[in-house]
Order: structure tokens, then sequence, then C-alpha cells
């Protein structure tokens, strides 16, 4: 499946907002999650085809050439346009994904597999809680869309500084915290951050995604600290700092897996 890039907005300094449309996204099949992500696929490189391509003829060729795989959250789809976006986050000209999104233009086209997800809020919970980093904001201002009236939603979210703010929907009660990394880095600071919520009575509905060393320590604070239950919750990293894709893939199973031993299971 396929898209042609039908507009291109730059949201904040580093998220670049792709929207697609035409012929080739005739079969799309949205779902009802807020985590839905593609599996979007990149040329590398001096590899002698473009999008649209074979799928299976260009993964037969040489390693080098074979399509980069990323997944990206759909931040939302128009059934009667159908047109679909997706936010990417750019660094330059760093990384395959941020490159092409970094470079695009109107009628470029961007191959995918999917859509898959897993997460959506529960309607039933009594609260939200949802943190996370830019790459996980998609999903996020996704999710804070769902949330039923009324019902209290505590976001705490990362970025580099103010620039970099979003504007986001929710109907239910929003209590909003940014942290910027240029005024408070690192780890510490997301947990500090989520250590003053007061979380509210009953019973909650958990999504914690990003940067691996965030997530996992947030994910210690509210199993340990804050004695949360886990059924709930949708803790997982996305990206691990100062890892490529392809070096964070290697290691991501172990990881999880030290992650696991984190804590006692009750």
């Amino acid at each position: 499946m396929h898209g042609e890039v039908r507009d291109i907005r730059r949201l904040s300094p580093r998220m670049v907002r792709i929207v697609l449309g035409g012929d080739g996204l005739d079969g799309y099949e949205h779902t009802e999650f807020t985590d839905q992500y593609v599996n979007a696929l990149f040329v590398p490189p001096g590899a002698s085809y473009s999008a649209p391509f074979d799928l299976d003829v260009a993964r037969a060729g040489l390693p080098e050439h074979r399509p980069l795989g990323r997944r990206y959250t759909i931040r939302w789809w128009d059934p009667v346009a159908r047109l679909l976006a997706i936010d990417f986050v750019v660094h330059g000209d760093v990384g395959a994904a941020g490159r092409w999104a970094n470079h695009a233009q109107i009628g470029d086209v961007l191959q995918f597999v999917g859509p898959s997800g897993a997460y959506a809020p529960d309607e039933t919970a009594d609260w939200h809680l949802m943190v996370g980093d830019e790459s996980a904001l998609p999903a996020i201002a996704a999710s804070l869309e769902r949330v039923r009236p009324g019902v209290p939603a505590l976001a705490v979210l990362v970025v580099d500084d103010a620039d970099h703010e979003i504007e986001l929907v929710c109907p239910g009660d929003l209590e909003l915290h940014w942290v910027h990394r240029s005024t408070a880095p690192g780890e510490d600071e997301v947990v500090r951050a989520v250590a003053r919520l007061l979380f509210p009575e009953g019973r909650p509905d958990v999504f914690v995604h990003g940067e691996a060393g965030e997530t996992r320590a947030v994910r210690k604070h509210l199993f340990g600290a804050r004695g949360l239950p886990r059924e709930g919750t949708s803790i997982s990293p996305y990206w691990r700092r100062e890892y490529t894709d392809e070096a964070w893939r290697e290691v991501k199973r172990d990881w999880l897996a030290q992650v696991e031993l984190d804590l006692p299971v009750a």
C-alpha cells in the first residue's frame, strides 16, 4: 500500500506532518486503536527502485538495498477525503525516515505495510495517565481526543523547549505538563514530573511510551513507589538514546527482559 504526499505542515521545529492520499490507499482499513501505526518503507541510497515497488522483489536484492522499515503512528485518517496523516520527528538529515520527511515534496510516494495497533483509551477507566516524548506525541494526541468528556486525564510530555510544544485537544478534564530538555535534561526529570502529580481516585488507564530509559524509569515509579496495578497499562519504549534504529532492534528484546526484573511480580 502507498500514498502520495498531498500536504506538508511543520507542527514544531522538529515535527512534520505528512498527509497522504491517492489511489494507493484503496483498500486501507483503519483500526480502532489510537496507537495504530504503519511500517513505513524507505528506499536506501544506491537502490535502483523507487516507491511504489514490489516489496518481495526489493527484499530479494542486495542487503544494503533492501527497503528500510520504520514504524510510525497514524495521527488521523479522514475516511471521506481518504487522507492519512503521519507526524514525523526530524533531526535534519539524520535517519532514513527523518531524511525523507525533511525533504518530502507534494507528489512524493510513501509505501507502507499496515496498519496495526494495540491501545485505545479504556472507556470504563476512572482516569487516564499518558507520558511520552515526541515519538509518542501522535499516539498520545490521538488518545487524548478519545477520552470521555469530564474524565480526568493527566499528561506529561517531553520536548526540547517551549517552541516544540503543540496544541492538544481533549474532551476530558486535562492536566497537561510539559518537560523541557533544555532546562530539565535526563530521565529523572520525567519521573519527578510524574511524581508531582496528584492521582485521582479509582481505576487508571496508563499509556507510557517514548525513550527507553525514560519509560523504564517511569515504569519503576508507577509500579513501585505509586503502587499502580499492572493491569490496564501500556508501557513500551519506541527508541533508545545513543542507539541507531538498527542497534536498538538488536538489543531491544534482551533489554525488555531486564526491565521485567526491575520489580518483583506481585
